[in-house]
């Protein structure tokens, strides 16, 4: 395989919609986010009404890459093998020895080998790796906080309430219904949440389509959500871009092979037909489907037994490890993270990340006047996405991340954004990762600060 990758090589360019195609103000859809699952636990299962009151400092501890230990209720942030580098039992954090109870002397998890060979989610964990359930963690740790406070048994119950607010407010109907808090918002107010695409990424899209290649959008999201951020963020004439377009698709599910495959469906007034369709045979706007039989009709399109196809998602969970592992795609992951090491830490170190602390990062003072910190940047309670240090017997080494080990193994090139690369001629030549390149091989347009440390550290 070559070390350069070029879109020019590719037959089929695919994106993901949310956080990829669509940018959005992160502070502002964090916050509503929050409050969307808050606001359910209140109204509707009786929670105390301080869950829907937050300081700006709290956010400090919204941070992407978390794994909610459910059989512990502690959740961690994991090196490359499965150490725990971090953990926090509510918002408080947990020391070395604290860990150590909880994971053994060398700080093992031991559900790391089936998170990591198959990014699925489970009744003993949930993996945050997205920004539109990122606020959960956050809305956990502050109800464990509380249950705590009043001196109540932490069970699996305030779990399932947590899932339960996740789908009041995201369930394929409450768009339609104008349910829960949300959608309604969204649909009042979409460019407070969304950040419409610039001219130059609007131009590169149609300098693909007129170069003959075939752009696919594939989203979870419903059609009528889809359709609201498209002609927000695109313009009213989004559907010329794409050939296909595939809503509610489930993702991973998507890429499953039989016998847990969805069939395609068809779409009238975005409800879906009942009847699946057998095989998928012309481009068009569809629901649900299908890896394989998607498959089938890019032969057909591209009169090419193996067309070649990259594709643009934000999740591991839901479009990079399985577009790689089952499609067999180039993909690109886009981290935002990589934007904000460029913005120092109160106190930073070697790998831009604080030491944590022992408390709750909202009872801190000096963090009231800094306002609200992006999701995406670096915390000073959970420290960088790609590089922490762990701490043996009084020992400091440096660790990458689960995360950042994730992204070199199954995505081709990872970016900030697509508008930092929509002025690239399309020839242009991008590093791959490799493991036979340095560590910092593959990030575009820079790797992140704390992997450059972390690089002249081990040289």
């Amino acid at each position: 395989m070559s070390e350069y990758f070029a879109l020019s090589e590719c037959d089929v360019i695919g994106f993901d919609l949310d956080h990829t195609l669509c940018r959005y103000h992160l502070k502002e859809t964090s916050k509503l986010f929050y409050e969307s699952f808050a606001r359910y636990l209140v109204e509707h299962k009786g929670y105390d009404e301080d869950l829907l009151h937050l300081t700006p400092a709290t956010w400090d501890f919204c941070f992407k890459g978390l794994v909610m230990d459910l059989e512990e209720g502690n959740l961690i942030k994991l090196a490359d093998d499965g150490t725990v580098l971090r953990a926090t039992h509510g918002t408080k954090n947990l020391s070395s020895d604290d860990i150590t109870k909880h994971y053994g002397p060398k700080r093992e998890w031991k559900h790391f080998h089936c998170l990591n060979t198959s990014y699925t989610r489970s009744a003993k964990y949930y993996f945050y790796d997205n920004y539109f359930d990122l606020p959960g963690a956050l809305l956990c740790a502050r109800v464990v906080d509380m249950l705590h406070k009043r001196g109540s048994e932490i069970t699996s119950d305030y779990w399932k309430d947590i899932v339960a607010a996740v789908d009041h407010n995201y369930n394929t109907s409450a768009y339609r219904e104008d349910a829960g808090t949300y959608f309604p918002s969204v649909k009042r107010n979409p460019g407070r949440y969304l950040q419409p695409c610039s001219d130059a990424v609007k131009r590169w899209l149609r300098s693909m389509k007129n170069s003959g290649k075939i752009l696919l959008l594939i989203t979870s999201s419903h059609s009528d959500y889809c359709r609201l951020v498209c002609e927000h963020i695109l313009g009213m004439d989004f559907e010329e871009l794409f050939d296909i377009i595939i809503t509610n698709a489930l993702k991973p599910g998507f890429f499953s092979l039989d016998p847990q495959q969805r069939p395609f469906r068809t779409l009238v007034d975005d409800v879906e037909d009942s009847a699946g369709l057998p095989s998928l045979e012309k481009p068009g706007w569809y629901s649900q489907g299908n890896w394989p039989h998607l498959h089938e009709l890019l032969k057909t399109m591209t009169n090419k037994s193996e067309p070649k196809v990259v594709y643009f998602g934000d999740s591991m969970r839901s479009d990079t490890f399985p577009a790689c592992s089952f499609g067999k795609w180039e993909t690109v992951m886009i981290v935002e993270e990589m934007e904000e090491e460029d913005i120092p830490c109160a106190n930073p170190t070697l790998s831009n990340c604080p030491a944590p602390s022992e408390g709750p990062i909202e009872k801190k003072g000096k963090f009231e006047d800094q306002g609200m910190k992006s999701p995406s940047a670096v915390s000073n309670q959970w420290g960088s996405y790609f590089i922490d240090v762990q701490k043996n017997e009084g020992e400091e080494t440096q660790r990458l991340t689960w995360c950042c080990q994730s992204i070199h193994a199954y995505s081709t090139m990872a970016i900030p954004s697509i508008e930092a690369i929509a002025d690239l001629p399309l020839d242009f030549k991008f590093q791959r990762f490799s493991p036979d390149k340095p560590i910092t091989t593959g990030y575009y347009p820079r790797p992140p600060d704390s992997l450059l440390k972390w690089e002249q550290n081990q040289s």
